[in-house]
């Protein structure tokens, strides 16, 4: 299959591109570490792959709404709340 192909195939079934889609899976994936450590929000982005911690931010945020710290404590006081 053709890198074209692979592509267009990829997009019908995800409704992404493959780099959309790496993207929302590696933000995914910040996200529940930073449910884990939530202070260490550099150390986080760097394990997912991003080398800049703004450019993380930028795209944290633009999935999520918010940006990671605010993100990571209300996610934090949340489960605070029902254990």
């Amino acid at each position: 299959m053709g890198i074209s192909s692979f592509h267009k195939q990829f997009r019908a079934v995800t409704a992404m591109s493959p780099i959309q889609y790496q993207k929302r899976i590696r933000l995914q994936e910040a996200r529940l570490q930073l449910f884990k450590r939530p202070h260490d929000i550099a150390a986080v982005a760097h394990s997912v792959g991003y080398s800049s911690a703004s450019q993380f931010s930028r795209e944290y945020r633009r999935e999520f709404g918010v940006a990671p710290s605010v993100d990571a404590l209300r996610m934090r006081q949340e489960g605070e709340a029902t254990a």
